[in-house]
């Protein structure tokens, strides 16, 4: 299952996706880099979701865009401990929750300022030093303590495969995360409500979609390559 070759302009992508798309998979439209002509651009074909690498990119785009307040903004970015309350308060979503130390930290400050926001766990199903995360046995003893951070809304999981891998490696990785995201589905925790699987960039998507993703991030496939 290889990637879709999108064509025409940026409303008619959207919608050639979206034709593609099951009804349970959400799309965050990754734009950093991107001007915010082009977020507007995709907001009017009916994308909600948006999502960026960096706070303080996102800070300076969403003054620029205060006439659009039914975005909901995704950090995809490593986040650093010092930027945790930015993060608060200008994200919804943050898919790169990748410590217990940020864990901790995140809600604290969330149970400062009455929040609640939606976090998932990057984990790592193949050692990648370039990427963050828990790899999943270091996860699985963090659990128990995550499950106790009430005012976090820890709602699934993000991973990225690391480059250079054929498909049916990356199918592989996308399968791995789908069956450790069920184990902890099944687990019994309080407050881990699982259900959200976040996998699948522009190259692999349709991979991740075969093996159980509902949040998709996608940038160049939609805006193009960035400069």
């Amino acid at each position: 299952m290889t990637r879709l070759s999108l064509s025409g302009s940026l409303p008619d992508r959207i919608a050639q996706l979206r034709q593609t798309l099951p009804p349970h998979v959400r799309l965050v439209a990754v734009t950093k880099q991107k001007p915010v002509e082009m977020i507007r651009a995709a907001y009017a074909a009916g994308v909600r979701d948006f999502g960026e690498n960096r706070v303080q990119e996102a800070e300076e785009k969403q003054a620029q865009l205060a006439d659009l307040p039914d975005i909901t903004w995704h950090l995809l970015g490593h986040l650093q401990t010092n930027k945790a309350l930015k993060a608060l308060e200008h994200f919804h979503w943050i898919h790169s929750l990748d410590s217990l130390k940020l864990a901790t930290r995140l809600n604290r400050l969330a149970e400062e300022r009455s929040l609640r926001p939606t976090v998932l766990l990057q984990v790592k199903f193949r050692p990648d030093p370039n990427k963050y995360g828990w790899d999943p046995l270091e996860l699985q003893s963090d659990l128990p303590a995550l499950d106790q951070l009430s005012h976090l809304a820890i709602a699934g999981m993000m991973t990225i495969p690391p480059l250079g891998l054929s498909e049916a490696e990356t199918l592989a990785v996308f399968q791995d995360a789908q069956q450790f995201f069920q184990t902890v589905q099944q687990a019994g925790y309080r407050n881990l409500a699982f259900h959200h699987l976040s996998m699948g960039m522009s190259d692999d998507y349709p991979l991740a979609i075969q093996a159980g993703s509902t949040v998709i991030r996608l940038g160049r496939v939609l805006f193009g390559d960035r400069p």
